[in-house]
């Protein structure tokens, strides 16, 4: 009997071309008894085609189907044959690629989505609608691109997430590959196993393929293993398995125990393996007796032992067994004092081997550059405190799942607690390489020179580990993105609160601009790195993208970096990173609060996808309050809400040297959430000459060194009022 029959029920359909069809799969021309329900466990076999070629039984986008080229018991995956999408500059067009798959996930351990091109920004959907993700590509000359590396420039790729059942592919370009058409007329985006794919400078003149290898998780039933158990009718794990829940999507798997072999799904599917039938991978030095999922080993007449032949469970067979004791007794002695020695140099080695380990990683993570900045005096660095590995393990209870709050471009953030109670944030790299290391002691660098009390405070990092940490203290109200977008809070955000907001973000990036010590581009200014305390009081995060400008400069050139939606289009086109680049960020976020919709959004028409222009457009076409959230729209604050969107307009403008500074930005701010707070808000709905009356006599604002904006009261402040009220207008 071959191999592939004892993987399917008797008289059904075994094979399809090279594919061994295993039950609880089975062929389209098989008896319903071949195979499970649902439909996705049926597979189609085009009999046509010589050798015959598997497909996946699933609702066709095209009509060839999914080709199956593999599907394993051992590890319940299957390889699938998926097609990549394209776009391209001349008149072949575009073709966008997408998949719908019944009961099977995607694999999120064993595939990457990868984006190839110059000019190129792609998003993975999932078709049930619960997520959408991507990632974007740019460069201006082939020269910058590197054979085999896909960290953003000519190929870029991002990981899967758990439990998507499908996908639809977009690709964009924001200049219409017009500067980049001579060597890449297309842009290439596809889901594929990791290893599959090797980047290469030629793939931007032509991908190779067509075609990608996807890998899909698969599992029976829609019910962990205990409560599968329950109905033993319907339990599908037979004798000598085991049975495991499923990690990806739903359902438990089965799999034969250690010494068996076979398919667990069939009534006695898992058959003992013979062990003494293979002797190089079963050693034995006696004579091999194969037993019921294990083998024994006996000593051949004449000699004494176990017949193991690596000892692991005895001395194995000594020949003349009468002087047994005398050679044990001989031997006692010397192997006591080897032991201990033994002991003794390998509790040497360990504490030697830890310790030179720890000097590595220190080294490697930054350390001497960091040790040197604490050695110096009078270095706001000489605050930071260097942790040891255990205190932080002992402070995330090693690490545990349920201690994450947060995962982001460069690493996972766990909330933990010290041994004086005070509750911290500690942010993990996600990789060990060049990259992350920089950006960690970057972050390390920026933090230590910023003294702002709307700044996450950056209390110390850890240098002993291989992946490099840093401790925060622990803000714990969430992201201004989750409250802008979760419904259940954005109605609690009054106008009031969005305008306090939006006042302290703009006088961190005023002070990172205009007073810390050595100006800092926050590069990467978005809600989600808003963090909010108890009190909705903003406090800035995550400056592993930031950069210090040297005194003697006004912008950097660097390789693009930020998030889609919020970046600088200038900044995007030039690779000049200038401090107005952070001002087009910070004015996709007041638009966010007046809004109340995402920065970036494939679930909108094309026309709304873009926040911001979809914002520009509807200002110039005077329908602003048709886009301003409700919440917004019932206080009645409406000429609150043309003073901020004209500022955001500002913001938004195309050319950078049009845009108002950031100290502009707080300055205006602060004086329109003075006036919210000295007149009422429903009250600020007054003539611009009535502003200027009222604040005349009243009101002036300044801003301390700190980059904290104050207000205060005196009879003739005209110098000041007239700037926060006629700036930029």
């Amino acid at each position: 009997m071959m191999e592939a029959d004892l993987m399917t029920k008797p008289e059904c359909r075994s094979t399809c071309g090279s594919l061994i069809i295993p039950y609880p799969f089975g062929s389209n021309d098989s008896d319903p008894h071949c195979r499970i329900d649902p439909p996705s466990f049926r597979v189609v076999c085009d009999d046509s085609i010589n050798p015959p070629v598997p497909y996946m039984n699933r609702k066709p986008y095209v009509s060839s189907g999914l080709q199956i080229l593999n599907i394993s018991l051992e590890n319940h995956e299957m390889r699938v044959s998926v097609s990549t999408s394209r776009d391209c500059y001349d008149s072949s067009g575009s073709d966008w690629a997408a998949l719908g798959l019944a009961i099977f996930p995607i694999s999120s351990t064993k595939n990457k989505f990868t984006a190839v091109g110059c000019d190129t920004s792609a998003s993975f959907r999932d078709d049930r609608g619960k997520f959408s993700f991507g990632c974007m590509s740019s460069c201006s000359n082939v020269s910058d691109v590197i054979n085999g590396s896909c960290s953003g420039i000519g190929c870029c790729e991002t990981s899967i997430p758990r439990n998507s059942f499908g996908y639809r592919i977009s690709i964009e370009s924001i200049y219409n590959r017009s500067n980049v058409a001579d060597f890449n007329p297309c842009s290439y985006a596809f889901v594929a196993e990791i290893g599959s794919y090797n980047f290469s400078v030629g793939d931007l003149k032509l991908l190779k393929f067509n075609e990608s290898t996807l890998v899909l998780d698969w599992a029976v039933g829609n019910q962990t293993c205990e409560d599968a158990k329950k109905n033993s009718a319907s339990y599908m794990c037979k004798n000598n398995t085991a049975c495991t829940d499923a990690e990806n999507g739903s359902g438990y798997k089965c799999t034969c125990l250690k010494g068996y072999r076979g398919n667990p799904y069939l009534a006695n599917g898992c058959y003992d393996i013979d062990e003494c039938a293979d002797p190089k991978k079963y050693l034995c030095q006696g004579v091999c007796h194969n037993v019921e999922g294990s083998y024994m080993c006996s000593c051949p007449k004449g000699s004494h032992g176990n017949g193991k032949k690596d000892g692991r469970d005895g001395q194995g067979c000594i020949a003349n067994p009468s002087h047994l004791m005398e050679i044990l007794v001989g031997v006692a002695g010397a192997l006591i004092v080897l032991l201990f020695s033994i002991g003794f140099l390998y509790l040497g080695h360990k504490k030697m081997k830890l310790i030179r380990l720890k000097e590595q990683y220190f080294k490697q993570n930054g350390g001497l550059f960091l040790q040197k900045q604490l050695d110096e005096p009078d270095k706001p660095t000489k605050a930071a405190k260097i942790f040891s590995a255990e205190e932080l393990e002992k402070a995330t209870n090693n690490y545990n799942e349920s201690r994450i709050v947060g995962r982001g471009g460069y690493g996972t953030v766990y909330k933990g607690s010290l041994p004086n109670d005070m509750v911290v944030a500690i942010k993990k790299s996600k990789f060990v390489d060049r990259s992350q290391i920089e950006q960690f002691i970057n972050e390390v660098i920026v933090l230590s020179q910023i003294n702002h009390r709307n700044v996450v405070k950056l209390l110390g990092c850890c240098l002993e580990t291989e992946v490099p940490l840093l401790v925060y203290e622990f803000v714990n109200n969430g992201t201004l993105f989750d409250h802008i977008h979760d419904p259940n809070k954005s109605s609690k955000l009054s106008w009031k609160t969005r305008l306090r907001i939006a006042s302290e973000t703009a006088g961190v990036l005023s002070y990172l601009h205009s007073t810390a010590s050595i100006p800092i581009i926050h590069r990467d200014v978005k809600s989600a790195n808003i963090l909010l305390d108890a009190n909705y009081t903003a406090k800035v995060s995550d400056f592993g993208a930031s950069r210090l400008i040297p005194l003697d400069q006004t912008q950097l050139f660097t390789i693009v970096q930020g998030t889609w939606g919020y970046l600088d289009p200038e900044y995007l086109h030039t690779s000049q990173l200038t401090e107005k680049s952070d001002v087009y960020s910070f004015g996709v976020v007041l638009v966010e609060l007046l809004t109340g919709k995402k920065a970036l959004s494939f679930d909108r028409s094309e026309e709304e996808r873009s926040l911001a222009m979809y914002f520009l457009s509807s200002l110039k076409s005077n329908k602003l309050f048709q886009i301003v959230e409700q919440v917004i729209t019932n206080e009645g604050i409406n000429e609150q809400v043309r003073e901020v969107a004209n500022l955001a307009k500002r913001c938004l403008t195309i050319k950078g040297e049009e845009r108002p500074t950031m100290k502009e930005v707080a300055t205006e701010l602060e004086g329109l959430k003075a006036m919210a707070n000295h007149f009422g808000v429903k009250s600020t709905n007054v003539s611009g000459e009535e502003k200027v009356h009222l604040l005349g006599e009243k009101t002036y604002v300044s801003m301390d060194i700190s980059g904290t904006v104050n207000t205060g009261y005196t009879d003739s402040m005209e110098d000041h009022i007239m700037p926060i009220v006629n700036s930029g207008r």
